[in-house]
């Protein structure tokens, strides 16, 4: 497995505005619990579903939390990944081993056929999830260590 630490970011975007020459990029400011954070989004970041953020949607962005960052205030990220958030749904992005619990050993996933597991393209996903990073979505996890979830949603990233 790589050595990436992914480090999520939940908030409601307030403001989005091209970035930089190429215009590649964007500047979304994001309104978070702990306050006002910007988030680089660039033609490398994957965004889930190739959705189209606008103000007052609500989202999780992940960095690297391992990358060097500017010490500007309000504080700027580069993400890696950004998805739309569902109110109650928890989105997660780590290797999971061969029990599909993560790198840190905070969570399991436990699949249920209903759990819909894709590709980063969108295509149905067949073959093992071991040692992959995965996108996972679910909304309830039990309280023990690990937590267990049935996620609702995999992206698996090739």
């Amino acid at each position: 497995m790589p050595n990436f630490s992914f480090a999520p970011l939940e908030g409601t975007v307030q403001n989005v505005r091209p970035f930089g020459d190429e215009c590649c990029s964007s500047l979304v400011t994001l309104q978070t619990p702990g306050g006002t954070v910007t988030v680089v989004v660039s033609g490398d970041t994957y965004v889930i579903s190739e959705v189209r953020l606008r103000r007052g949607m609500t989202v999780a962005a992940f960095y690297d939390a391992q990358a060097p960052v500017p010490l500007i205030y309000p504080p700027q990220y580069r993400a890696v990944i950004l998805g739309r958030k569902q109110p109650n749904e928890t989105i997660a992005v780590d290797y999971f081993n061969e029990t599909l619990t993560n790198s840190d050993n905070t969570l399991k996933l436990n699949l249920s056929p209903a759990t819909d597991i894709v590709g980063s393209n969108g295509q149905p996903f067949h073959c093992s999830l071991e040692g992959r990073l995965l996108i996972v979505y679910y909304t309830n996890a039990t309280r023990s260590i690990p937590a267990q979830a049935v996620p609702r949603k995999i992206i698996v990233m090739c």
